[in-house]
């Protein structure tokens, strides 16, 4: 290899240079003995002593996912590759579209290697049923998909198999929780494994009381409370919110409704359990606001009441032209 030779003590100011004008080659190390430094070039240079040295290669770091992929698919492919994926503690979730199906593999492979994480799974199917999960099919790594997330703080146990989690809500969880005041009674109709009443209840003083027709998400609702070491302020129920619903006495400050496929069937339930002034946290899918916000208003309109929006946003992306959106509703007596 082409080397620069400098004395020692000119090593560091001789390496800036060569790097300025792209003189050096970045991909063996510089090697230093005796009294003399010993710099890669790609080419020969007039000014300096230039000898043949034996030098260690840099091992190549990938500074992407797609990088780890260009020896294996073509640039078109990689671009129609989705590199963003979801990270749920230590598993990683990829999307492949149809036409890199016969490479799931390699792209699964380049996926462990590059995030580190203990498995890696792929979607096989939309969300689905009322249980909400959807089908993965494993690729790479350890075959276990039951895994501790960290979020704000809270430690979140979940089988991405058996249970939806969004590790992409951790942003709305913390705002929602932000928002909550000491005290308030909060009910959760769609709740999963918890995240929003284990991030409210690990901040907050309040009483919550989570819902979830999904038995397997309630099991690890149940198991996140000890994890957290929450006592008695998280009270659980496994069942529809309808029916669940008919055995409460009592009225709620805040109502989350993150069930953004059908929660609007369930506004009514909602806005009847609500106290006088509380706030319905309500979640949708939809191009705008002005849907949720129509729905928002007729479910009040039907029972007396009236709604006042004093938030919305979107959430996130769910594809193109559509939005996972939130609305804030304070719900108010006529």
């Amino acid at each position: 290899m082409k080397c620069v030779k400098v004395p020692l003590k000119q090593l560091n100011d001789t390496r800036i240079k060569l790097m300025e004008k792209g003189q050096m080659n970045m991909e063996y190390r510089i090697k230093a003995c005796d009294e003399f430094g010993y710099i890669p070039i790609n080419e020969d240079i007039d000014e300096y002593e230039i000898v043949d040295m034996e030098l260690e290669p840099l091992k190549r770091v990938a500074h992407n996912f797609s990088e780890l992929l260009e020896d294996e698919l073509s640039k078109e492919e990689i671009e129609n590759l989705r590199t963003s994926f979801d990270t749920i503690g230590d598993i990683v979730i990829l999307e492949i579209p149809d036409n890199l199906q016969d490479k799931k593999q390699i792209i699964g492979d380049a996926a462990l290697k590059f995030t580190k994480r203990k498995a890696i799974y792929m979607k096989k199917s939309a969300i689905k049923g009322t249980i909400r999960i959807r089908d993965l099919e494993f690729l790479s790594g350890v075959d276990d998909s039951v895994t501790i997330h960290k979020e704000h703080g809270a430690r979140l146990k979940l089988d991405v198999k058996e249970v939806y989690f969004s590790p992409r809500l951790a942003t709305e969880r913390k705002r929602v929780m932000e928002n909550v005041e000491d005290g308030e009674k909060i009910l959760d109709m769609f709740c999963g494994i918890g995240p929003f009443p284990i991030v409210i209840a690990r901040n907050k003083n309040v009483d919550i009381i989570a819902v979830d027709i999904n038995e397997e998400a309630i099991k690890y609702l149940n198991e996140n409370i000890k994890l957290n070491k929450l006592k008695g302020n998280i009270k659980t129920q496994c069942g529809d919110i309808r029916e669940v619903s008919k055995s409460f006495n009592m009225k709620f400050d805040r109502i989350i409704m993150n069930l953004p496929g059908l929660a609007y069937t369930f506004l009514d339930i909602a806005v009847e359990l609500i106290e006088d002034g509380g706030i319905i946290n309500y979640y949708e899918f939809s191009d705008s606001y002005e849907q949720g916000i129509k729905r928002l208003k007729d479910a009040c309109n039907n029972v007396g009441k009236k709604v006042e929006i004093i938030n919305t946003r979107k959430v996130k992306s769910t594809s193109p032209g559509e939005w996972h959106v939130a609305i804030d509703g304070k719900i108010k007596n006529n």
